[in-house]
């Protein structure tokens, strides 16, 4: 067992019996699908929705009930991965490219819970590429924004060479920011700025963090 899974197969205690859950996006989710598979298998019911393409297909392949987020009046839990988190319960997402999904999700949510392995603790968020998902009319002059305040945009291009395309036809610029001072303050500059769809500085966004280690023990943290 490696940190991911035993924090993946951890969650599953979360869940109880006629939950609506949001099903995040990622290696560690696979985990959490993989053990929540198991129990619908054995007659577990519950109703999941999805935060990307990918996890729908997996879904599907499992045989997990699935409805759309438009056709559910709320979300009892919602178990989805983080690409970095610190201290304060705030993190980065977006690795996967399903930041806005996620985050519609999240919102949606009464609770919601973040599934990682243990590289995933940070001291300051920043070191992993903070995603920024643009409409593609004029992405280059939000790029060309994003350059001059030395965020260190890039482009995320997919193995063909050609721009990365998220479920909800948008591109992803990455910054390379190395660290993040004041989460808070970047967050609502991105929030604002015209052509910027979502970002994936989830703060404030996660009630529990279930850390899993590779001698598959794992730790919580709370608010």
């Amino acid at each position: 067992m490696n940190g991911k899974q035993s924090a993946g197969r951890g969650a599953v205690d979360e869940i109880k019996e006629g939950m609506t859950i949001g099903l995040g996006t990622g290696s560690t989710v696979y985990y959490f699908l993989e053990a929540l598979a198991e129990k619908v298998a054995n007659g577990f019911t519950m109703t999941g929705v999805a935060t990307s393409q990918k996890t729908i297909d997996l879904a599907s392949e499992w045989k997990i009930p699935m409805r759309a987020l438009n056709d559910v009046a709320k979300i009892d839990v919602t178990v989805d991965g983080a690409d970095e988190v610190d201290s304060e319960l705030n993190g980065i997402k977006g690795g996967g490219g399903a930041l806005l999904y996620e985050k519609l999700v999240a919102k949606a949510s009464t609770r919601r819970i973040w599934i990682v392995d243990n590289t995933k603790k940070v001291e300051q968020l920043g070191a992993f590429p903070l995603p920024v998902e643009v409409v593609p009319f004029g992405w280059k002059h939000v790029n060309a924004y994003l350059s001059e305040k030395g965020y260190r945009p890039e482009l995320r291009c997919a193995a063909d060479g050609q721009p990365y395309v998220t479920d909800a036809h948008h591109y992803i610029l990455d910054l390379h920011l190395q660290s993040i001072s004041n989460p808070e303050q970047l967050a609502n500059e991105l929030d604002h700025l015209t052509g910027v769809v979502e970002h994936g500085l989830f703060l404030g966004m996660t009630d529990k963090v279930i850390v899993g280690y590779p001698d598959g023990h794992t730790d919580t943290l709370n608010k």
